[in-house]
């Protein structure tokens, strides 16, 4: 009983930290909830989806991050943009990062 009590807390754990990086709480509760140690070890080191840099889409005007290929809205294929169609979350529009930050 101790054992389960233990994998769900690891597994509460590893969700909290796989949701505040953008990602899924029932996948990284259940990543944590197999994999205890791991799993926790994996959302720390995981990317964050909120750093991701990001573009528009040149026909709906759909904001969507850099890797995606093709619009989730309109189905327009998506090439690799110019340098300043590309921006980073978080940077202010003179290029510079928030104070404080």
């Amino acid at each position: 009983m101790e054992a389960f009590v233990i994998l769900g807390a690891l597994g509460l754990a590893t969700g909290i930290i796989g949701r505040a990086k953008g990602g899924s709480f029932l996948l990284w509760f259940t990543i944590g909830f197999i994999l205890p140690v791991l799993g926790l070890l994996a959302a720390v080191l995981h990317r964050s989806e909120h750093a991701e840099p990001e573009r528009r889409c040149p026909r709906c005007g759909r904001v969507q991050k850099l890797y995606v290929q093709v619009c989730s809205v309109c189905g327009e294929d998506l090439y690799l943009p110019e340098a300043d169609e590309v921006r980073t979350p978080g940077m202010i529009a003179s290029g510079r990062a928030p104070k404080g930050g």
